[in-house]
């Protein structure tokens, strides 16, 4: 009986080990930034800066926004502005559901949090090895934007 259960064992970490390596093999960068007592102010412009080594495989760029019951919107607005190692700028103003119509949050959420991935660019190359700065600012109708808990960023590289 022991011996099944090392083998069991075995398999169930030997499976997981496998599962993460794939999961992080594609991760370029992922990270983060939390919101002061939970709420986005206008000003507050979030800068992540990800390093680009290479320019031959395409990427999917994804921001992750975690929010909680006291967010007053179904939507979210960003202004984004991507800036190239070559100080090259290109900017998107783009809109998120973060809820149905009925107030049924999309993604996970545990308690009052919910967390949601917002596709940004897909099946992109970035032309340039070096770092491109990501700037986010939100784009409600209002100064400060509150039961934002934070905001991240995310580039996977596309296996083919």
């Amino acid at each position: 009986m022991k011996k099944g259960l090392n083998k069991y064992s075995f398999s169930l970490i030997l499976t997981s080990l496998i599962l993460l390596s794939a999961c992080s093999s594609n991760v370029v960068y992922t990270d983060s930034r939390a919101m002061n007592k939970n709420t986005w102010n206008l000003l507050n412009i979030v800068t992540f800066k990800v390093p680009v080594k290479d320019t031959l495989k395409s990427n999917n760029v994804i921001f992750t926004i975690r929010t909680g019951s006291s967010y007053p919107f179904r939507n979210i607005y960003f202004f984004v502005t991507t800036i190239s190692p070559d100080g090259k700028s290109l900017t998107d103003t783009l809109q998120y559901n973060l809820a149905d119509e009925k107030g049924k949050w999309f993604g996970n959420g545990f308690g009052d949090i919910h967390e949601l991935n917002l596709p940004y660019k897909s099946n992109v190359y970035f032309p340039v090895k070096g770092i491109y700065q990501f700037n986010i600012q939100h784009g409600m109708r209002t100064e400060d934007l509150k039961g934002v808990y934070d905001i991240g960023l995310r580039v996977e590289k596309i296996s083919k």
